[in-house]
């Protein structure tokens, strides 16, 4: 069942008006932010794909992706995106971009499976991106730097906001911290990674957990991910593995670790071939995605996706995703939130 988490003393600190002005302004200023902090273009993307050719997101592997059969085409199926984590690096590669260059776009999706709450909506919206890098780029130190510039321009936007509506004062940390899940795992290994990341991220404010989707010591997952797009497998020469992570952020309304954004270095011809082992499915190697990675006709990269809503939900102070964007909650979670002064759009 839907769970909602009512803030004790909560208090919208802009009204209705001011926040659909606030959330364009975030929107505009971020990606501009992000666009010159990567060097990226701004393209357009498709909201559905081509069914059984392996170029939608398959998140955790077990989500249903919404479909519908085209009446002109033969009833060929297709299906909304989940995410466009594949569909970049064909895009990328097809425009034949240098490495240091590449591209952002407004990403929606409809994630029929996503269990509603505070933070998680049947309609997700993102910026994804994707930047072509060298072979020799495939390293955690290009990963941190990389992260680095993105969590610059999140302080950028929360000092851009508090100068327009100064009640929403700044509280990121003047740096982001990194840990690998395989170290929190040994630090805490009574807790569930949710309560991992909720211990490190109020702790520092704002962390950067390595090594998302592949086995820890103790074999299990710290999250999910799949096997054909982020690199979980690599080792990292330090003892880890992994050239991926989460962005996290310390949410202070909900009091709870707030994900904004999971990216990571792509999959080489090799590490997909191994990825695809691990979790039993080596026969997806034949769809046109990865046949092409395979054979190398994809660019190297790194890319990944930043929540819109939730970004937005963080720098207004909001204790619902629904109070950023529009889409569709059970009865009693709107009537819940209406009582407390969370209003849900």
């Amino acid at each position: 069942m839907p769970v909602t988490t009512i803030p004790k003393n909560y208090k919208n600190l802009l009204s209705i008006k001011e926040t659909e002005h606030a959330i364009v302004m975030i929107k505009d200023f971020f990606q501009l932010e992000l666009s010159t902090a990567l060097n990226l273009t701004r393209v357009t993307a498709p909201l559905f794909v081509e069914s059984g050719i392996g170029l939608n997101d398959d998140l955790n592997g077990v989500e249903r992706a919404v479909s519908f059969a085209v009446k002109d085409m033969g009833d060929k199926k297709m299906e909304i995106v989940h995410s466009l984590a594949k569909w970049k690096r064909v895009k990328i590669s097809d425009m034949e971009l240098a490495p240091d260059f590449g591209i952002y776009t407004d990403m929606n999706a409809i994630r029929a499976d996503e269990e509603l709450d505070n933070i998680h909506s049947l309609y997700v919206d993102q910026w994804d991106w994707e930047k072509v890098i060298h072979d020799t780029d495939r390293t955690v130190a290009y990963l941190k730097e990389t992260v680095r510039k993105i969590y610059s321009c999140l302080k950028h936007t929360e000092f851009y906001i508090y100068d327009r509506y100064p009640a929403i004062t700044p509280i990121l940390p003047e740096n982001i911290t990194f840990l690998y899940a395989d170290e929190l795992q040994r630090r805490f290994p009574n807790n569930t990674p949710k309560e991992r990341e909720n211990i490190v991220t109020k702790q520092y404010g704002a962390v950067f957990i390595i090594g998302i989707g592949g086995k820890l010591a103790d074999g299990s997952l710290h999250d999910g991910r799949a096997p054909d797009y982020d690199d979980w497998i690599t080792e990292t020469g330090d003892g880890h593995r992994g050239l991926n992570g989460d962005l996290l952020v310390w949410n202070p309304v909900l009091e709870s670790a707030l994900e904004l954004s999971s990216m990571g270095i792509r999959v080489s011809p090799e590490s997909l071939k191994a990825q695809l082992e691990e979790r039993g499915c080596p026969e997806r190697s034949k769809l046109y995605f990865h046949s092409r990675l395979l054979e190398g006709k994809l660019k190297p990269s790194i890319g990944g996706g930043i929540g819109q809503s939730r970004l937005c939900m963080y720098f207004l102070r909001k204790a619902h995703i629904g109070e950023i964007q529009v889409s569709t909650w059970p009865e009693d979670m709107i009537e819940q939130c209406d009582k407390k002064g969370i209003h849900i759009l």
